[in-house]
């Protein structure tokens, strides 16, 4: 079935950071790939007029998330840091909405909704449905897709614009099984009208 971006809906771009790429202090395997998939959602979303939004990490130094904390995580995408800036090539023009999660020290926050004013933003801009892409498959975007549906917005996942951390083999298709369940709907470029 061939879908079409449309008045209503918004491109949400989940954490596609230098830190979650390979070489990064917590790379995704492969996480370099959504970039340009990414890009072209990007520009099929500004040419059919919808708002683009792009979720961060911009966590403080000591956020308790970080394993020198007891966390499970090294320290990563550290406000204002190397790490915590968008991926190389990532086309972040001066329309898109930022939105930066996990600002407090003491608050894990994988969804970007958490902490943020994020579905309160979406809806009063209209938004009904939402188009999810971004790092990683069973981490943010999972919660995040989750998140969204909770707040009653439809989602498509791209999945050709995600990848997972797979920490145990099998959980990025166990996050994929989880958001659909919940109500998103998979999708890739080929399903999407240019």
């Amino acid at each position: 079935m061939v879908r079409t971006f449309e008045a209503g809906d918004a491109l949400l771009v989940v954490d596609v950071q230098r830190d979650f790429l390979p070489g990064g202090a917590l790379a995704v395997p492969h996480g370099d790939a959504v970039v340009p998939v990414l890009n072209r959602y990007i520009a099929l979303a500004e040419k059919s007029g919808i708002p683009v939004f792009a979720s961060r990490d911009w966590h403080p130094e000591n956020h308790c998330s970080f394993r020198t904390r007891g966390g499970r995580w090294p320290p990563h995408c550290v406000a204002e840091t190397d790490g915590a800036r968008f991926a190389p090539g990532l086309q972040v023009s001066p329309d898109i909405v930022v939105v930066s999660k996990g600002t407090d020290q003491d608050a894990e926050a994988y969804s970007a909704f958490s902490g943020t004013n994020l579905a309160a933003t979406l809806k009063s801009r209209g938004v009904r449905r939402l188009w999810i892409g971004g790092l990683a498959t069973d981490y943010c975007v999972l919660e995040t897709v989750l998140s969204a549906r909770r707040a009653g917005f439809d989602v498509f996942l791209l999945q050709d614009a995600t990848r997972a951390v797979d920490v145990n083999s099998g959980d990025g298709a166990t996050a994929v099984a989880r958001m659909i369940a919940a109500g998103a709907v998979p999708v890739d470029d080929s399903q999407i009208a240019q």
